[in-house]
């Protein structure tokens, strides 16, 4: 059995000082996507398309103790920290056994989740652990935000891929002293963060999806 391992959400004081680029779609209202929003059932839905890729993820734990507050809280898109009740993880294991990751989603359980983060561990060299993180945020967008990327071309990127791409390339330029933030706003009615940020051996890639 795999050990479940946890990644604790780091943001906020380095969001505060980082690059930040963000997009607004022109349509905020597509067809075809989740108007009701996002479930804790839907991890199923995520793990399914993973599965497709040779990226394992366990099954959701529910977090009832303090440290919740370490996986499942998370900085808006105005850098305002929020809390949640109920917080759920799952770790991401890669076709060789690896944890890369987690899942989190957070809400209440009667009301459903508010948010959903994914956190992803890659090399600083980005490469064969760029198709993991290609693989898991698109997995998120599209069951979680809707399949709408290619029409609506938030931002002008063509897919989910190129905004992950043009994200690392602005954060390889930079001094990498600070989180790199992107922020795309009302797609399906939803907000999504991504975050890169780097340790000593590795990069580490955040998406937060709100509603």
């Amino acid at each position: 059995m795999n050990k479940l391992i946890l990644i604790p959400i780091i943001l906020g004081v380095a969001a505060a000082i980082s690059l930040s680029l963000s997009f607004i779609p022109e349509d905020s209202n597509p067809k075809n996507v989740n108007n009701i929003g996002f479930t804790f059932y839907d991890v199923d839905k995520i793990k399914t398309k993973l599965a497709t890729q040779n990226i394992v993820m366990s099954a959701p734990t529910a977090i009832t103790d303090h440290t919740k507050d370490q996986y499942c809280t998370f900085f808006d898109s105005n850098d305002v920290q929020k809390f949640v009740k109920y917080c759920t993880t799952t770790v991401i294991i890669n076709s060789e056994g690896k944890s890369i990751g987690n899942i989190n989603m957070g809400g209440t359980i009667d009301g459903g989740p508010i948010m959903a983060v994914a956190l992803v561990e890659s090399s600083p060299f980005f490469d064969s652990s760029e198709v993991e993180v290609d693989a898991v945020f698109e997995a998120m967008i599209e069951t979680l935000v809707c399949e709408c990327w290619e029409e609506k071309k938030p931002g002008n990127f063509e897919s989910v891929k190129d905004w992950i791409d043009a994200a690392e390339e602005h954060f390889a330029e930079s001094d990498q002293s600070a989180s790199l933030k992107s922020e795309i706003s009302g797609l399906a009615q939803k907000e999504i963060i991504l975050e890169v940020s780097a340790t000593e051996k590795h990069y580490l890639w955040t998406l937060i999806i709100l509603k």
